[in-house]
């Protein structure tokens, strides 16, 4: 489980491509604090660490994930956000995070609001809708972020300047796309919904 607190940002070494998918290279700073099978959050994605050599670990990444995560559009020297799973004891920073990614999205405008703050604005596509909510938390490139604002196919995230300059975001221009993982809890709930519906009562109705 992840907080959504990018610890670091590595950047892309190698890329080899496998009949399964594909293994990235990746330099990171906490390099000698990993071993093997550790699991760690790239741009949202968690994957397992298989190897380890000198200054660099490698992960792997199967044709799902590549498809539906922009891990497949990654190339050298591409600089990627990093964040080791949490200890049990750990403060939960940001929100619950699984890395699991649910879909891509695309950005659709950046607002200066001063200095190195900003006002992102992503799509918001019907299917994905009933999960964000204006003060909810969402996940983008694993960066947990508070929606400020929804409209009817787009929503608004605030990004500070500790956020962006510690993370991808700088570097995020119209047209790219990130990935996300919408909030469990909502996503629970959402499914609870849909499979029991709400009575007038406003408790749910029993099986």
């Amino acid at each position: 489980m992840f907080s959504g607190i990018v610890e670091a940002v590595g950047t892309v070494q190698a890329i080899e491509t496998t009949s399964s998918g594909r293994r990235f290279w990746i330099q990171a700073p906490f390099i000698e604090e990993l071993s093997l099978g550790a699991s760690i959050a790239h741009n949202g994605a968690c994957l397992s660490v298989i190897a380890i050599k000198h200054r660099f670990y490698c992960v792997e990444a199967v044709s799902e994930t590549l498809s539906r995560t922009t891990l497949g559009s990654l190339d050298l020297q591409d600089p990627i956000n990093l964040e080791r799973s949490l200890p049990v004891t750990a403060r939960i920073e940001g929100h619950i995070v699984q890395g699991h990614v649910d879909t891509t999205l695309t950005v659709l405008d950046m607002q200066p609001v001063g200095g190195e703050s900003f006002y992102y604005t992503f799509e918001l596509p019907p299917e994905w809708a009933p999960f964000v909510v204006e003060k909810g938390s969402i996940a983008l490139d694993g960066v947990s972020l508070t929606v400020t604002q929804v409209a009817l196919e787009s929503f608004q995230v605030a990004v500070i300047p500790w956020t962006y300059q510690h993370t991808t975001f700088s570097r995020l221009k119209r047209g790219m796309r990130v990935n996300a993982e919408f909030d469990i809890l909502a996503k629970y709930l959402w499914r609870w919904a849909q499979r029991y519906g709400f009575p007038s009562s406003g408790l749910p109705s029993q099986p």
